[in-house]
């Protein structure tokens, strides 16, 4: 990976990161955290581990997200109801898309050339992907599934309103 890919792409990664937590908005909090894991499957990429990218894309930018945009919705915690600013957000918008494609322009144009990194050659691969999950870390995998759970059980149990009257859940 190239100084001048990574360092552009590290740009947008950190303000996509702070947009996760400057966000006045719960929803979209949410999805400056899905630019950010979009850009971090970039770097996969670029890194020549295509599996570990895609893995990043459809687990945690599309399930995982998902499931935290329903427990946002579920607690309903819209916070802008204002049209202001509209323009701003979309000017905004173009630019960082006009940006993105001519990042995935750039890895593609690099990938077709050939590889220019220093990596193993199983890096990325669904058999080492595998062995290193199921082995090395599978605590660390299930224990994310289980805190997982118990924030969508939480979530839950918190939007629970009260239709009795009686102060109790």
């Amino acid at each position: 990976m190239t100084e001048a890919f990574f360092y552009p792409l590290a740009a947008l990664s950190v303000l996509s990161a702070l947009g996760v937590v400057f966000a006045s908005n719960p929803v979209r909090s949410a999805m400056a955290l899905v630019a950010t894991l979009v850009l971090l499957a970039v770097f996969f990429v670029a890194l020549q581990a295509h599996l570990v990218a895609a893995l990043q894309i459809i687990v945690y930018a599309g399930a995982v997200m998902i499931l935290f945009l329903f427990v946002i919705m579920l607690l309903d915690l819209r916070q802008d109801s204002g049209e202001g600013g509209r323009y701003g957000i979309k000017t905004v918008a173009a630019l960082s898309a006009a940006v993105l494609a001519g990042v995935f322009a750039k890895v593609l144009w690099d990938t077709a050339a050939g590889p220019s990194g220093v990596t193993a050659d199983d890096f990325g691969t669904t058999a080492n992907v595998a062995r290193s999950l199921f082995t090395d870390h599978l605590v660390s995998f299930e224990l994310t599934s289980v805190l997982l759970l118990v924030a969508i059980v939480g979530a839950v149990v918190l939007a629970r309103r009260d239709d009795s009257g009686t102060g109790e859940l």
